[in-house]
């Protein structure tokens, strides 16, 4: 009977592959060659229905990969048990996944996978998936409930997808692109099996390559680029053309996908299609989604690409010669650097004496609390910049810092916490009464570090300092992340409200980045 249903499996799929694909993927190719696009659904218009709350079902399972929940576990495991959980993980925060069914593409998506640490913990997983169905300018995200596959329910991130559509020109929610997209439910058992620590998606349907549209959305998508977050592009690679004319085509994109430039990947798109390559219907069904993710980590000089793995239909038992689609997995990875760092006693040391010091001044208990230095590890000892912020019902109540100290950071943090509470001008005093109300945040900065060019600035991972003449400001690093600022927006904030030398004051003063460490009760 096992055998019996694996057969109907196989044969499923392998229909959707064959009858499904085709024309959706001549469509998006007319799509990214029009100059043009007002004849396609915007998406502001189209979220103007209201929705009532509903889990999106699974409609692919049974096709693409197996319903029965034992079997898919054995399956994943399976494709998994090929890729060595010995070797150190990288700081993995984009990969790149097939979504054909998963007898075809199934090894190829868990390689991806597999370069993420499995222990990893992120705010939120970014899924982009290509429309197969619908065509729209814009993105579409699912905020009317939860996903479900056959593995359970998968929790969508509704506070980060709600101001995304809020704030976001291009963002909306449109039933139709989620109805029956495959490319992005395909993505969750394996984010399901793989990962062991709860996660929320956002999940993401694109409907258009209007490549101005797609660079609008990756700056909206920008200040969640960052090793907090995990982006997970959908998309197979060319399609319909015979085994060799497949392995030309895809060569061709994996290269430029490996350039980390938007401008090379569009480049090898026209290449090949100059090249005539025989049933080549698409270079890349999901090449929105990689476009977007290249928008964001072009100019990144930390962030790598590491190709991983390439096959097609055409190797596999099930697939012929004749006709092929092309699977590459991709993995966008932080450098590690030999960066200054804490550890989890470290961060708990430091908002004790934070709290501490607050507490003494206010109720004059032991006003010379004893610190015991020989507990202290070195970084606590060294001499680096600090601000201490204060947060009472989610709203700033503090807020002071150094950066070029002559104290140890212990010290120092004990200080910041008894300017933030009592000396920050914008506020009045804290009161005893505030006491246990208060949340405190730490960070801890690195060096400034001079820069030239306002696009050395990467949002989420730098602090800005502004200073000319005698004024100066400075903005932490998730000030822009908390307000969905990009790097203008960032640096004119700044210049204007925390240097005081006006909105554009900042083209003609010195600016500085820095990183910090950021951590709170």
């Amino acid at each position: 009977m096992l055998i019996i249903i694996t057969k109907l499996i196989i044969l499923l799929c392998f229909n959707v592959l064959q009858d499904n694909n085709k024309p959706v993927n001549t469509q998006i190719t007319k799509i990214i060659t029009q100059k043009n696009n007002d004849n396609l659904y915007n998406i502001k218009h189209l979220q103007n229905r209201k929705q009532k709350m509903k889990n999106r079902k699974p409609v692919v399972s049974g096709k693409f990969y197996p319903s029965d929940v034992e079997e898919l576990k054995k399956m994943l495991s399976g494709f998994f048990s090929e890729y060595s959980s010995s070797e150190e993980y990288k700081d993995v925060i984009a990969i790149i996944s097939p979504h054909a069914g998963y007898i075809f593409s199934g090894k190829v998506a868990a390689s991806a996978f597999s370069k993420i640490d499995t222990d990893a913990e992120f705010e939120n997983i970014f899924v982009i998936a290509p429309s197969h169905h619908v065509a729209f300018n814009g993105a579409s995200i699912y905020n009317i409930g939860n996903y479900t596959t056959p593995l359970g329910e998968v929790k969508v991130n509704f506070e980060t997808v709600n101001k995304l559509i809020e704030k976001g020109s291009y963002f909306g929610f449109y039933p139709d692109a989620h109805k029956y997209e495959h490319s992005l439910e395909v993505q969750l058992p394996f984010l399901q099996y793989y990962l062991k620590k709860p996660f929320k998606i956002v999940p993401i349907v694109v409907g258009t390559q209007d490549i101005n549209i797609l660079k609008s959305i990756a700056k909206q998508l920008q200040p969640w680029f960052n090793n907090k977050n995990l982006f997970v592009i959908s998309s197979d690679f060319s399609h319909f053309p015979d085994y060799n004319g497949a392995v030309e085509a895809d060569g061709r994109m994996a290269q430029a996908v490996e350039t980390k430039n938007v401008d090379s990947i569009l480049h090898a798109v026209e290449e090949n299609k100059k090249l005539n390559i025989s049933n080549l219907a698409t270079s890349a069904c999901g090449l929105a989604g990689i476009i977007i993710l290249t928008q964001m980590a072009q100019h990144s000089n930390d962030i790598k690409v590491e190709k991983i793995l390439y096959e097609n239909s055409g190797d596999t038992p099930y697939g012929d010669k004749d006709r092929v689609v092309g699977y590459l997995s991709f993995a966008f990875y932080k450098e590690k650097t030999d960066d200054f760092s804490l550890s989890a006693k470290d961060k708990q040391q430091l908002l004790t004496i934070a709290r501490n010091a607050i507490r003494s001044s206010l109720f004059g208990e032991d006003k010379n609390i004893r610190i015991d230095e020989s507990e202290f590890s070195e970084t606590l000892k060294s001499e680096c910049g600090v601000f201490v912020t204060l947060h009472k019902d989610n709203k700033l109540r503090g807020c002071i810092g150094r950066f070029n100290p002559d104290i140890p950071l212990y010290k120092l943090v004990a200080q910041m916490a008894k300017a933030s509470a009592f000396n920050d001008t914008r506020f009045t005093p804290v009161t005893a009464d505030e006491f246990n109300d208060l949340e405190i945040e730490i960070s801890v900065l690195s060096p400034l570090k001079k820069i030239s060019s306002p696009q050395e600035i990467e949002i989420g991972k730098h602090g800005i300092y502004i200073k000319q003449g005698f004024n100066s400001g400075t903005l932490l690093p998730q000030v822009a992340v908390e307000n969905s600022w990009d790097v203008k927006t960032f640096l004119e904030y700044c210049s204007q409200y925390k240097a005081g030398i006006g909105k554009y004051g900042w083209k003609t003063a010195d600016l500085y980045v820095y990183t910090a460490i950021v951590f709170s009760e």
